[in-house]
C-alpha cells in the first residue's frame, strides 16, 4: 500500500502526526472512577458557574441541569477570592462557565478582570465556556490572558432555533469563531453529535467551520437524553453515525488534537464508542469506560492519565505544565 493509501485510514493519519500515546481525562466535573482508574484528587479541576443554575435559554437538551453540579459564583462575587479558597483546598484549574443570556452568550465580562491574578498569583489554569461571542467579549477574553475558550459549534439554523431557542443563524456561530481567531485566542470548539433530537443535522457543517479557523483542539461529545428535558425519552444517537463522524473528523483535521469529551451515553454504548475513538485516531477520552485504558495499550498506545479537562491539551499537556498523574506502560 502506498503512503497516500495508508493515510486514508484515520488511525494511520493519527500516527503520522502524533506520538503513540492515548490520553485519558478525569476532571472534577463529576464524581467518577472506573475499574482501571480512581482519580487521586477529584478537586484538581472544577467548573464554576457565573449564573448559578440560571439560564435564559432553557435549551431542550439541558434545561440548565448541567449547571447544577458547578461551583456557584454570583455576578457580584469576587472571583479571585472564590478561586483562592478553591486553590487552598487543592484546586489547580477552573472552567469558568454558566447559563446563557438571551443572545446565546455566557455573561463573563464582569469576572474577566480577575483572571490574570488567578493565573499568576494562584498559578491556576483558567478556561472559559463562552457561548456566542461579541466583539467586546472577544477583546475582554484576549486581555485576560485566559488559557483557552470553549464554545459549542452548531451547524444548523434549525438547531439554533428549535433546540437553543435562539433567533440566530450559523453565521453568528461562524462570527464567534472568527472573533476568537482574530484575537489569537486558543479556541476549543465542542461539537455535540446528535444534538438535534438525536439526529445528525448540522454536525458536518460545524466541523467545516472549526477546521477552517485552525482551532487549538476539537472536542466531540454525544447527546445524552437527560431526565426532565424535552429529549428525555429519545434514543441515543446511532453508534454508526457517531463513529463515522470520529473518522471524518480525524481525516478533516489530521494534525489537530481531537478528544472524546465528557458527555456520551452510558452502558455498553459508551464502551463501544470509546473503543472506536481509540481505533479511529482520536487523541483522548474523558471519563473512559471500563477496559478502555487496557484496550488502548493493546492497540500499541501508551495511556496517560490526567485529572484535568481535555480542553487543556492543545499542543501537548506537559508543554503547558499539565503533567499526567500517571503514565502506564
Amino acid at each position: 500500500m502506498t503512503r497516500a493509501g495508508a493515510l486514508s485510514r484515520p488511525a494511520d493519519v493519527r500516527r503520522a502526526n502524533f506520538p503513540d500515546v492515548m490520553d485519558f481525562y478525569a476532571p472534577g466535573l463529576k464524581r467518577w472512577q472506573s475499574s482501571e482508574w480512581a482519580p487521586v484528587s477529584p478537586r484538581r479541576f472544577l467548573p464554576v458557574s457565573v449564573t448559578g443554575s440560571a439560564c435564559a435559554l432553557s435549551c431542550d437538551h439541558c434545561r440548565g441541569k448541567v449547571l447544577g453540579g458547578m461551583v456557584n459564583a454570583r455576578a457580584d462575587q469576587d472571583l479571585f477570592r472564590l478561586a483562592a479558597g478553591l486553590r487552598a483546598r487543592g484546586t489547580e484549574g477552573l472552567l469558568l462557565s454558566g447559563g446563557s443570556n438571551g443572545s446565546g452568550g455566557v455573561p463573563l465580562l464582569a469576572h474577566l478582570r480577575h483572571i490574570p491574578r488567578i493565573r499568576h498569583e494562584l498559578g491556576m489554569k483558567v478556561i472559559v465556556h463562552s457561548g456566542l461571542v461579541s466583539p467586546e467579549l472577544a477583546a475582554g477574553l484576549s486581555a485576560s490572558g485566559v488559557d483557552g475558550v470553549m464554545l459549542d459549534v452548531i451547524g444548523a439554523d434549525e438547531t439554533l432555533r428549535d433546540v437553543y431557542h435562539l433567533d440566530m443563524t450559523v453565521a453568528d456561530v461562524d462570527r464567534s469563531l472568527r472573533l476568537l481567531s482574530d484575537r489569537g485566542l486558543r479556541t476549543i470548539p465542542h461539537i455535540v453529535l446528535g444534538l438535534h433530537y438525536g439526529r445528525f443535522v448540522g454536525e458536518h457543517r460545524a466541523l467545516e467551520m472549526a477546521v477552517r479557523y485552525g482551532v487549538s483542539a476539537l472536542v466531540l461529545v454525544v447527546l445524552v437524553p437527560l431526565a426532565g428535558t424535552p429529549m428525555a425519552d429519545l434514543p441515543a444517537p446511532r453508534a454508526d453515525q457517531v463513529t463515522d463522524f470520529f473518522a471524518t473528523a480525524r481525516l478533516a483535521a489530521p494534525a489537530t488534537m481531537i478528544n472524546l469529551g465528557c458527555a456520551r451515553p452510558l452502558g455498553a454504548l459508551k464502551g463501544e464508542l470509546d473503543r472506536a475513538a481509540i481505533d479511529l485516531g482520536l487523541n483522548g477520552i474523558a471519563y473512559p469506560a471500563d477496559g478502555a485504558i487496557e484496550y488502548a495499550r493493546s492497540r500499541g498506545l501508551t495511556p496517560r492519565l490526567f485529572e484535568y479537562c481535555c480542553s487543556l491539551t492543545w499542543s501537548g499537556a506537559q508543554a503547558h505544565g499539565l503533567a499526567p498523574v500517571r503514565v502506564t506502560a
